[in-house]
C-alpha cells in the first residue's frame, strides 16, 4: 500500500512513517517546516519528503491519506482531498488499526518527561531481550530512530511472571493534543493500553484546552479504558492524577514519589530505589535531576509489569543514554559547553535549569529561550516564565514579539536581553560567553539552526 502522510516531519507523524515503511509500504510525505533531527531520519529511511502541500500531490495516487493533527482546513491538499472524496484517516487512527491491536501497549502520559519515560522504557524492555516496538516524540540515544515495529512474536522465554501472557510490546509516548481537525479527541484515547504511565499533569496545550478540567477529562477517558489486569503507574504528589483517578479507576495502581510508593534516596555517587516493600537495589547512571529519578522509577514500574524484573531495570538505566535534545551536549568550544533542550513550558524550562545548576555548581549558566509554543506565544504562561528562568546567571529571550517578551522577562531585569534577530541573538551570546560557562538553548523547534551557527560565533572570537 502507498500512503501519503501530511505533515510529516512533526516527530509523531515521522514516527508513523518510519513504522508504515518497515511494515512495507511505499511512503511518501509533505510538511511545510523541514528541521533535523526528524528530516534527517526520515531522507535516511528513503521516504520521499515534499516541501509544502501543493494539490498536485494527489496525482501521486496514493490508495490512502495519513492527516497530521497541524493540518487544518484550508489547506489546500486537504480541501482537494476532502473535494474528491478521496480515502484519509488520522495518525494515531492508522497506528491503532494496523500496529497496535493486537500488541501490549505500554503508554507514558503526562505533561513533562513523556520523551525520556518513554525511551527509558523501551530502552529497558530491549535490554531484557524483548525487542518492543515503539513510538517516542524524540530520538533515543540508545536506539538512534524515534519509531521501530518491533517484534511481532510474542516473548519466546519467561522475563518475568506476566511474559507468558504477554503479546508482543509496544512503548508509546501517550499525548493528550487532539488528534486530527476531524478527530478532537486526544490522541492517546486510541492506542488502548494495558501498562500506563501518568507522570504528572499541569495546564498546556491552550490552543485546544479551554482550561485544566478539560485535559483531566481526557485524562480520565484514558483511564476508562485501561483493562482491570493492565497496571497504572502514578506520580503519587501530583493533585491533579490525584483528581483525576477520583473520578473512577478500574485498574491496579502504583505509586512513584512517595515514601509509601516507589522513592529514591540520592547517595553520594549513586541513588537507592526503593518500592513499598523494601529496598529494590541501585540507580548508577549520568542523568542529572531528580525528574529523571522520577521518570527512571516510572520506567522501571512499567517494564516490571511486563515480566522484566527490577534488578534487570536497573542494568538497563545504567546503560540509559538520554534522548537527542534532551540536556543533549551540541559542543564545547574555548571550555565554553553548548546544550540543546526541548524544554518550552515554565515547569519544564524550571526542572532542567535547576538539574544543570546541581551539575555545575557555581559555574555560569547562560540560558537561551525561544518560546515558541502555541500555549506561550498566547500568553498563558507570561507571569510565570522569569521564575522559573530564575536559576540561569543570564537570559536571552529570542521572540519578535518584543512587547510579549519584555514584559514576561521584567522581573529578571539586567539579566535578561530580549532580542529579535537571530544573527544578532548569536552576536551577545558570544560576547558575553566566557571560559567555564554552560549554555543551554531551550526551543522546541528548529531554533534556526543556532547551535552550529553559535559554535561557529565561539570558535571565532
Amino acid at each position: 500500500m502507498h500512503i501519503h502522510i501530511l505533515g510529516i516531519c512533526g516527530t509523531f507523524m515521522g514516527g508513523i512513517a518510519a513504522i508504515a515503511r518497515e511494515s512495507g509500504h511505499t511512503v511518501t510525505g509533505c510538511d511545510q517546516d523541514v528541521y533535523p533531527p526528524m528530516s534527517t531520519q526520515l531522507e535516511s529511511q528513503g521516504i520521499q519528503l515534499i516541501a509544502g502541500y501543493s494539490p498536485e500531490q494527489i496525482t501521486m495516487q496514493p490508495d490512502l491519506f495519513v492527516i497530521g493533527n497541524v493540518i487544518s482546513r484550508g489547506n489546500p491538499l486537504m480541501e482537494e482531498i476532502l473535494n474528491r472524496n478521496l480515502p484519509y484517516v488520522s495518525g494515531p487512527q492508522w497506528l491503532s488499526d494496523n500496529i497496535l491491536r493486537k500488541r501490549w501497549v505500554l503508554a507514558v502520559a503526562g505533561t513533562h518527561g513523556k520523551t525520556t519515560t518513554s525511551s527509558m522504557l523501551a530502552w529497558i524492555l530491549q535490554y531484557a531481550g524483548l525487542n518492543p516496538g515503539f513510538l517516542i516524540g524524540g530520538i533515543p540515544e540508545n536506539f538512534g530512530i524515534s519509531a521501530c515495529v518491533g517484534n511481532l512474536s510474542p516473548p519466546s522465554t519467561q522475563v518475568g511472571s506476566n511474559a507468558t501472557e504477554a503479546s508482543p510490546f509496544f512503548v508509546i509516548e501517550a499525548d493528550e493534543y487532539d488528534t486530527a481537525f476531524f478527530d478532537k479527541r486526544s490522541k492517546f484515547v486510541h492506542y488502548h493500553p494495558r501498562t500506563v504511565v501518568l507522570n504528572n499533569l499541569e495546564f498546556d496545550h491552550a490552543d485546544i484546552f479551554p482550561n485544566l478540567e478539560a485535559i483531566k477529562r481526557q485524562f480520565h477517558h484514558l483511564v476508562r479504558i485501561i483493562p482491570n489486569n493492565g497496571l497504572i503507574a502514578v506520580n503519587g504528589t501530583d493533585s491533579n492524577l490525584k483528581h483525576v483517578l477520583e473520578q473512577g479507576c478500574w485498574t491496579p495502581i502504583e505509586y512513584f514519589g512517595t515514601e509509601s510508593g516507589w522513592h529514591t534516596r540520592s547517595l553520594k555517587t549513586n541513588t537507592e530505589v526503593y518500592s513499598n516493600t523494601g529496598y529494590q537495589g541501585l540507580l548508577q547512571w549520568d542523568l542529572l535531576g531528580e525528574h529523571n529519578r522520577m521518570n527512571a522509577l516510572a520506567a522501571l514500574i512499567a517494564a516490571r509489569h511486563a515480566g522484566v524484573s527490577v534488578n534487570i531495570g536497573l542494568e538497563a538505566l545504567a546503560q540509559f543514554r538520554s534522548v537527542k535534545r534532551r540536556m543533549e551536549i551540541r559542543g564545547t568550544v574555548n571550555d565554553i559547553t553548548i546544550y540543546d533542550d526541548f524544554a518550552h513550558h515554565p515547569t519544564a524550562i524550571r526542572t532542567t535549569l535547576d538539574g544543570l545548576r546541581a551539575h555545575v555548581n557555581e559555574d555560569r549558566i547562560i540560558a537561551v529561550l525561544e518560546p515558541r509554543s502555541n500555549t506561550m506565544k498566547m500568553g498563558i504562561w507570561k507571569d510565570q516564565l522569569a521564575a522559573s528562568l530564575q536559576a540561569a546567571d543570564h537570559v536571552f529571550c529570542f521572540t519578535r514579539d518584543s512587547q510579549w517578551a519584555t514584559t514576561a522577562m521584567a522581573a529578571l531585569n539586567k539579566k535578561a536581553d530580549c532580542i529579535d534577530d537571530l544573527n544578532l541573538l548569536i552576536q551577545n551570546i558570544a560576547a558575553i560567553a566566557r571560559p567555564g560557562d554552560h549554555i543551554l538553548i531551550m526551543s522546541n523547534g528548529g531554533f534556526g539552526g543556532i547551535h552550529e551557527k553559535l559554535l561557529t560565533a565561539l570558535r571565532q572570537a
